[in-house]
């Protein structure tokens, strides 16, 4: 006997119909596929974890505003560049030619 559904349980099966009418074909990865994407993810997480500490030790020592900025949207581009690799590397291990 199965208990109520989670919200989470309910909005996955309404996207799953829209997905279904829409025929979009649900795609089962293979254990090679899932450790790939883990290992890309984990790559990622590693980057920024490293980037966001070579940020900190820069902007100890910066006391001007403008300089300031310029090293945090110079984080903000390494973080969204370093997002942007890890997502194309997971297209391609989703999608093998």
């Amino acid at each position: 006997m199965n208990g109520p559904k989670s919200a989470y349980e309910l909005a996955m099966e309404k996207l799953r119909k829209k997905d279904a009418e829409a025929g979009v074909e649900e795609q089962v990865l293979t254990e090679d596929q899932r450790t790939a994407i883990a290992e890309a993810r984990s790559l990622h997480d590693a980057r920024v974890a490293e980037r966001r500490i070579m940020h900190q030790s820069t902007i100890m020592n910066v006391f001007d505003p403008g300089e300031r900025e310029e090293r945090d949207a110079e984080l903000r581009r390494d973080l969204e560049r370093f997002a942007s690799e890890r997502d194309a590397k997971i297209r391609t291990i989703r999608t093998p030619e």
